[in-house]
């Protein structure tokens, strides 16, 4: 009886602490796939739960950091969701692959059409951005959630070293050791015209060498007629003399 009263007690002490955390951790977030290498592009995900029981979230707006702007953010099309991208003039231009960036996205708007998160769902709302700074170690997204009865969440509070997480915390991006994948990929398109000009070299050295592998093919093949013809000759008079 003592046992069994234990587990009881035990199994609702758990599903609390279950219940708790579920609370806790249902926020707005932002999470890459794979790895937000830094100097690099990455294609990240904010995930949007809806934490009420009686309202669906129907906008999302998530406010891109001023002090490591963004110069290309992609988002993907979702169905049943309208997106709007607004950019900003940067009071420094950025220096992206040898151009010069006066704007930069500053907010992109995730609004409900035809589609909605009802209670007990959620929803991911892809980009993809770069170039990420490689003087940083994360970057802070401020979102603002709104329900269909006109409640607005604001996760806008930063995270303070040492402090217990604020109730309504900022979505935060992660950013990992830069690699030789990420200096690629923020290289290419800086070194695509150099390429595309090795590459058309490499085609003109590959075309001549082959034109003149075929004029060589031709010459040997004409001096072989002649010798075969000369030879056809040859053969023909040292057979009338032999006669003779």
């Amino acid at each position: 009886m003592n046992v069994s009263r234990i587990a009881l007690v035990g199994g609702v002490a758990a599903s609390t602490v279950l219940i708790l955390a579920g609370t806790a951790s249902a926020h707005v977030s932002v999470q890459p796939q794979g790895e937000a290498a830094k100097g690099g592009y990455a294609v990240i995900n904010f995930k949007v739960p809806n934490e009420r029981d009686d309202a669906a979230t129907t906008k999302l707006e998530v406010n891109f950091p001023t002090d490591h702007p963004l110069a290309s953010v992609q988002p993907q099309a979702i169905p049943g969701w309208k997106i709007d991208v607004t950019t900003s003039k940067l009071a420094k231009p950025l220096d992206m692959h040898g151009k010069k960036i006066n704007e930069a996205v500053s907010k992109v708007t995730w609004t409900a059409d035809g589609a909605k998160i009802e209670p007990g769902r959620f929803q991911q709302f892809p980009l993809s951005v770069g170039q990420l700074p490689e003087n940083a170690d994360q970057l802070v997204f401020k979102a603002i959630q709104t329900y269909d009865d006109k409640e607005v969440v604001r996760w806008i509070e930063e995270q303070k070293d040492g402090a217990e997480e604020p109730e309504s915390p900022a979505p935060v991006l992660k950013l990992t050791a830069a690699t030789d994948a990420a200096h690629g990929a923020a290289a290419a398109g800086s070194t695509g015209k150099n390429a595309a000009a090795d590459q058309s070299k490499d085609k003109e050295t590959t075309a001549s060498a082959s034109s003149s592998s075929d004029t060589t093919a031709r010459v040997l093949g004409v001096v072989g007629i002649v010798i075969g013809v000369a030879g056809v000759a040859f053969g023909v008079l040292a057979g009338r003399r032999r006669t003779a």
